[in-house]
């Protein structure tokens, strides 16, 4: 219950965030261009809300709904979900959206989407200038990783060491390695020091995606790293921080999966335990719990096994690799789009549960800011996406408005508009459908 709640205040700070970020853009321009603002709020407010505050002498009243389902910025003069007809069967006013021009009317409209990408890359920014760029290099990874059984299918090995995709040198683990190998004709691997190259299918993201087992994860060995509580059947037994577990009955324990598969069938039971401690090979016995454990204790991660390397910015060295991670972040999520349009890809779109489940079990700031930057890229890309109700439905009007110096009518665009909200709460139920039904079957 603890590691939801964690997750859930995050994702519901960081959408908020994300959100005030991107309605403030579509505010800034409306302002800009005299264009007046009825309403400003965080979250939708259908029927009521929870807070509202008008100042006086302004035209804007800015609030928090009740609806947790993104915000509001309410233009005078424009049809959007508020779907004001009376406002709009007026003679338009000089401060309306419509009276203005479709120059600007664009720019009102690509506020929202602008601000999002710019907050992203001032984001991803700030965490290099804070803590540097940290990473683990494919070749520190001298016990290789364990591959789904997806990628084991198709000639990868445990322990294999990833060196290439095609003649592109991989050099650290993570979606663009992944990337790179699914695009690849070819991948090479070190096996036991030899290279060894494996030919990658055409279909391989639909093979992960119809598959959902993952890539791989780096083969580390269990080392305690601390003991969480000191009752438990390991520690009275004498483990300790430190402590490389390298056997289970007799049979050799490598890795931290090799463990965890010794113990899976053996719950409730005597077992004992091979140790390396500072060179000296010790062996423990005790009884396991019902669940096959042998305490509760922290694993040492894989950063903390191998060498890492850091790579650390100065205040204005940050920025151009601010703009490079999130432009080189925006490329990969419209490359892995087209997988969306499969059967695979359909199955596997989530709502907030997904969105949820990408922060961290406990709160960590830099992974809080890392995740916020990588949704606020997919928020900027989603919305400007050519559906009507979505900004870019309204982009979308404009250049034709521009193009062919011919305005929709108003009765075209509010007929889109329904259209489009149609079509967007189809998708927020069928995304969070999936989370449901994975939840329930997982």
């Amino acid at each position: 219950m603890e590691t939801f709640l964690i997750k859930a205040l995050q994702l519901i700070l960081s959408l908020s965030i994300l959100v005030l970020v991107h309605e403030f853009g579509h505010f800034l321009f409306a302002r800009i261009f005299k264009v007046r603002v009825e309403k400003f709020y965080l979250f939708f407010d259908a029927g009521f809300a929870l807070f509202r505050y008008k100042p006086k002498n302004s035209y804007t009243e800015y609030g928090i709904g009740w609806l947790p389902l993104g915000g509001y910025c309410k233009i005078s003069g424009m049809i959007d979900e508020s779907m004001d007809k009376e406002q709009m069967a007026q003679p338009p006013q000089p401060y309306e959206f419509r009276s203005k021009s479709a120059g600007k009317r664009l720019l009102i409209m690509v506020g929202g989407v602008l601000f999002n990408f710019l907050l992203a890359l001032f984001i991803y920014s700030m965490i290099l200038f804070t803590w540097g760029d940290k990473y683990l290099p494919l070749e520190n990874m001298k016990m290789g990783m364990d591959y789904s059984e997806t990628f084991q299918n198709i000639g990868f090995r445990d322990g294999d060491i990833l060196l290439k995709a095609d003649e592109q040198k991989l050099d650290r683990f993570g979606p663009d390695a992944l990337r790179a190998v699914i695009e690849a004709n070819n991948a090479t691997v070190l096996r036991n020091g030899v290279e060894t190259v494996i030919p990658i299918p055409d279909d391989m993201m639909q093979r992960i995606l119809r598959d959902k087992q993952g890539f791989a994860s780096v083969r580390i060995p269990m080392i305690i790293e601390n003991m969480q509580n000191e009752n438990s059947p390991a520690a009275l037994a004498g483990l300790q921080p430190g402590d490389t577990i390298v056997s289970i009955d007799g049979m050799d324990t490598p890795t931290y999966y090799d463990v965890r598969e010794q113990l899976q069938d053996k719950k409730s039971r005597e077992i004992t335990v091979g140790v390396n401690r500072r060179g000296s090979l010790q062996s423990f016995s005790f009884t396991t719990d019902t669940a096959g454990n042998m305490g509760v204790f922290v694993v040492a991660n894989p950063t903390a096994i191998y060498p890492t390397v850091t790579v650390n910015y100065g205040f204005f060295e940050s920025f151009p690799a601010g703009i490079r991670l999130g432009v080189n972040t925006l490329k990969g999520y419209i490359s892995d789009m087209k997988y969306v349009f499969t059967k695979e890809g359909a199955s596997s779109i989530g709502g907030f549960g997904a969105i949820g489940s990408l922060f961290p079990p406990v709160w960590n700031w830099q992974s809080f800011w890392m995740t916020t930057a990588f949704l606020s890229i997919i928020l900027a890309f989603m919305n400007i996406l050519p559906i009507p109700a979505l900004d870019g439905g309204h982009v979308m009007f404009l250049l034709y408005e521009v193009i062919t110096r011919r305005k929709p009518s108003d009765k075209f665009m509010e007929y889109a508009q329904i259209a489009g909200m149609v079509v967007l709460f189809g998708l927020l139920i069928y995304a969070n459908g999936n989370d449901l039904f994975r939840f329930i079957f997982k």
